[in-house]
């Protein structure tokens, strides 16, 4: 089994035009190999980011962290509604 890193990254979601936007913090995990620019292709083509710089900020953390993270982002009223719209969301993330 490979080991895996985890990470917090912050996206922007919303409609396009300057300043409509949603910030984020979601966590996600990947294998140990990966690096930052890594996390950061997969995250800006994740569904509903912007694609005009949509990432804001990625850094890992620890496990704990993650799975702190992981029940704030089920009571995030953002992406329930988002995920609720877009069903194959919950296979990327």
């Amino acid at each position: 089994m490979l080991k895996q890193s985890y990470w917090k990254v912050v996206l922007r979601y919303g409609h396009v035009g300057h300043r409509n936007e949603v910030c984020v913090a979601r966590y996600l995990a990947f294998d140990e190999g990966v690096t930052l620019l890594d996390v950061y292709d997969s995250a800006k083509n994740m569904p509903g980011v912007k694609s005009a710089r949509g990432v804001n900020s990625a850094k890992k953390v620890d496990y704990r962290e993650y799975c702190a993270g992981k029940e704030a982002e089920e009571k995030n009223f953002y992406l329930q509604k988002l995920m609720a719209f877009n069903q194959n969301l919950d296979a990327v993330a």
